[in-house]
């Protein structure tokens, strides 16, 4: 294939996709998965929006710093002011920064948000490019909300723009709203309508309100479109945004009538999907294109017979393809250190020695409860004793009593700044008794705003993953925890979104 076949994969799960309700990451949650994108082979991460607050400048200046391969974008309204922050975070990655900058264009945008004319659109937008074309000259302009604008105006934007250096312009859904083949008109118009557009490179930029984010995006590469942007499992804003893997794996795919490529490496995809999910607790669908738990199971009779006599019967894609094994039952009591480390590894896990052997005796406790381990298992135990903030609360050891004719009672012994606190609460339940235990030991005035549990893996034996959101001063923090035991999971997770609670109040102060 010719390099013009080639569609760049631009991931902006650490900026549209973090804007996802509850989706919020620290900077150390961030740069785990910029590392995760580097191995995925993605084109461009879109690292944040630099001029927002500290915490995202840091993000982008981190990541810029650290990641060797994919380009690194900033985010920016088309101001001077948001545009040299953004090169400030950008600069060090060098000739891989690319500034990214927009402003609407569309009449609601501009008569009701922006107050402008359609000269000043213009003229505020060839400005913004110029002056981040000063600083690079990988620039990337969005006409937020084009396919609401006027086709005969859009084009008069990309021109200019593409004129002032902007080497990508993307023509993002920024609502959702669009359908494929308006979408592919839309593309189709701009690539015979603007004179100087084969000196850029168009992009899209989907949402997902309607469930059309995939399609439509397929549909603007098939009129010309030579990026993609996109998230993994598809977060971000409201419904969404077009998802990673399943744009790709279309791509992949359908070779016969879709003739583009990726520099994609498939076999990461499902890897990533899972960090993305333990860092931020959104859960996927199990019926989840590409990535849920469902998406190469095979329940009806007629398809497992179809599938043990020949896979393609009812597999247009293979589980190797996106990383996953064959046989889930990867490690037991008798694996070996080794053999653990290895299987983190393929799991997409870049960890210490330290950190290892640290959840290496946690797989051994818990491969003496268990049967089978599973990947879904050991995702847990690194979510759960890895990928933590400074435990100011440790829970140390409960008890828990409960039934029919008594009163739900929880005992709780808590390390608080290192000094051991032993207490006992009723309550309305066994989890409600708990939390009770641990709010009076650790004094916290958090709110509890939601609480969910479920089972990480079939049978019985199966460790409970439960996830707790809190309010804290304005802010929520995101609680996880596992165990076999269901009420000790979900202590875990109470007291990790405290700690997480305490890091955030820290901080703060300490900007203050």
């Amino acid at each position: 294939m010719s390099k013009e076949h080639t569609i760049k994969i631009f991931d902006t799960t650490l900026r549209d996709g973090e804007q996802s309700p509850g989706a919020s990451m620290n900077i150390e949650e961030k740069l785990r998965i910029a590392h995760q994108l580097e191995k995925l082979n993605v084109d461009v991460i879109e690292a944040g929006f630099p001029i927002a607050s500290e915490g995202d400048f840091e993000a982008v200046r981190r990541v810029a710093q650290s990641i060797k391969g994919p380009e690194i974008a900033g985010l920016c309204r088309a101001n001077d002011m948001d545009i040299d922050r953004a090169w400030e975070a950008l600069k060090y990655a060098g000739e891989r920064g690319r500034i990214h900058t927009f402003i609407a264009t569309s009449d609601i945008h501009m008569k009701y948000k922006l107050k402008m004319s359609e000269e000043q659109v213009i003229e505020t937008a060839v400005k913004a490019v110029k002056r981040a074309a000063g600083y690079t000259p990988n620039v990337e302009f969005s006409a937020e909300d084009a396919v609401r604008t006027r086709l005969p105006f859009l084009a008069k934007v990309v021109e200019a723009v593409i004129a002032a250096g902007a080497k990508t312009v993307n023509i993002p859904d920024t609502v959702g709203y669009t359908i494929p083949s308006e979408y592919f008109n839309i593309i189709r118009y701009l690539k015979e309508n603007v004179a100087n557009i084969e000196k850029a490179v168009l992009s899209v930029h989907c949402h997902n309100d309607l469930g059309l984010a995939v399609a439509n995006s397929l549909a603007a590469v098939q009129a010309g479109a030579g990026q993609v942007e996109c998230t993994i499992n598809g977060i971000g804003e409201r419904a969404g945004n077009c998802s990673l893997e399943e744009v790709v794996m279309a791509l992949r795919t359908r070779q016969d009538i879709l003739p583009y490529k990726t520099g994609v490496v498939t076999e990461h995809i499902s890897p990533t999907s899972k960090l993305l999910s333990t860092i931020t607790g959104i859960v996927i669908q199990p019926n989840k294109a590409i990535v849920g738990a469902n998406a190469f199971a095979h329940e009806a009779g007629i398809h497992q017979h179809g599938v043990l006599m020949e896979k393609t019967t009812y597999e247009i894609m293979t589980p190797e393809s996106i990383g996953l094994s064959k046989n889930k039952l990867v490690l037991g009591k008798h694996s070996g250190r080794h053999a653990f480390g290895q299987r983190l590894d393929e799991l997409g896990y870049e960890l210490s020695k330290e950190d290892i052997n640290k959840a290496f005796v946690r797989f051994k406790a818990l491969a003496d409860q268990k049967k089978e381990i599973f990947d879904e298992d050991l995702d847990a135990i690194v979510a759960d004793e890895i990928i933590r903030v400074p435990e100011k609360f440790k829970l140390l050891q409960m008890n828990v009593s409960s039934g029919s004719f008594a009163a739900p009672t929880a005992t709780v012994e808590l390390e608080v700044d290192g000094k051991r606190k032993r207490t006992a609460c009723m309550g309305d339940g066994p989890v409600d008794a708990t939390f009770k235990a641990i709010k009076k030991l650790t004094k916290s005035k958090a709110r509890l705003l939601t609480f969910s549990v479920g089972a990480i893996t079939g049978g019985t034996d199966a460790q409970g993953e439960c996830t707790v959101r809190l309010e804290t001063n304005g802010s929520e923090v995101l609680g996880q925890g596992a165990h076999p035991d269901i009420i000790v999971a979900s202590a875990k997770a109470y007291v990790n979104a405290l700690n997480k609670a305490a890091s955030v109040e820290s901080r703060t102060s300490v900007h203050l």
